[in-house]
């Protein structure tokens, strides 16, 4: 039998345990938290924004710059990881910062590791929304992950779009290879697939996990666990309810196309009866011009000379 653990041991094995669920945390920060996507309130037109270099709206720079990767706002040099040496000195604001990254638009200190790190693990390198298709230099608001799908989105689309993302694009749950029942939904894809066509020859599974989608490679989840439904469509008769005996709604459909038919036809009188009143207009208009024809005809024997207008625009007088 093996030997029987003893507090200290326990405990040791509980706190190593707890350090490395505390460093892989670290490396996976939560998009809406990290320091690059922070919210941030102008100074001078007071609106709130993401954390950038310069406001968005009235292109003013910041008075406490937040570092993109680390977050913090003042320098304390309690460390010799700075670029800039200020020994004995905390520098905020401009002596803070040492770069502006190209991905979220935001300040990066001048700390060595921050400087060197930050643009290749910036979360929001590739951050383009997956409705407006809009990047972080094309809107003031923070980019969010859908929950579901995790693709990238803007500060206007994530709630309309995470409503409707569990959606499939099938009118069925069953496989896109087979028929049978898909057990594994793919949120990016939008499709189900039962357990013998989920698995990928290009995608392998990873121990512990689920297996990735055969079209993308994106992780599938249990369509069980999900609240997936499917595409709805309606078409011809299908708009109109089902009548008691059967008839299956083709009864309300002629009806509504009866319905449809007599108010195009009345629509179409209203509109007879407005060309009639604008066409009485008209002919009120043209009493009016011949009003106007009087009044030329007494100007009409007047002679003003050699002039442009009766057909002398090639004369010239001669100069003295």
């Amino acid at each position: 039998m093996p030997k029987k653990k003893t507090g200290a041991r326990k405990k040791a094995e509980n706190r190593r345990e707890r350090e490395k669920q505390i460093r892989a945390s670290r490396a996976n920060i939560d998009l809406a938290k990290h320091p690059c996507n922070a919210s941030m309130e102008c100074d001078k037109c007071q609106r709130r924004q993401k954390n950038r270099a310069f406001c968005y709206f009235c292109n003013s720079v910041q008075k406490l710059p937040i570092c993109a990767q680390c977050g913090k706002t003042k320098c304390m040099m309690k460390s010799s990881d700075c670029v800039i040496k200020h020994a004995g000195v905390y520098s905020t604001g401009l002596a803070m910062v040492g770069a502006i990254c190209d991905f979220c638009e935001a300040w990066v200190c001048h700390g060595r590791k921050c400087l060197s790190t930050h643009a290749c693990i910036c979360p929001l390198t590739d951050a383009e929304c997956i409705e407006c298709e809009r990047s972080v230099w094309d809107h003031g608001g923070r980019i969010f992950a859908c929950s579901f799908c995790h693709n990238f989105l803007c500060e206007d689309d994530q709630f309309e779009h995470q409503a409707s993302c569990q959606v499939l694009e099938a009118e069925t749950f069953k496989c896109v290879s087979c028929n049978r029942l898909g057990q594994h939904s793919c949120l990016r894809c939008k499709a189900c697939f039962c357990d013998d066509h989920v698995r990928s020859k290009v995608f392998k599974q990873e121990k512990g996990k689920e297996p990735p989608c055969p079209k993308c490679g994106h992780e599938t989840q249990q369509t069980k666990d999900l609240s997936m439904s499917t595409r709805s469509l309606k078409f011809g008769r299908q708009t109109g309810s089902e009548d008691a005996d059967g008839a299956s709604g083709y009864d309300a459909y002629w009806k509504s196309l009866s319905t449809s038919k007599a108010g195009d036809a009345g629509d179409r009188e209203d509109e007879y009866d407005e060309y009639e009143v604008e066409d009485d207009d008209e002919d009120d208009n043209d009493g009016g011009k011949d009003s106007d024809t009087e009044t030329t005809d007494v100007f009409s024997s007047l002679n003003l000379g050699r002039t442009y207008a009766s057909g002398y625009a090639h004369f010239e007088e001669p100069e003295d």
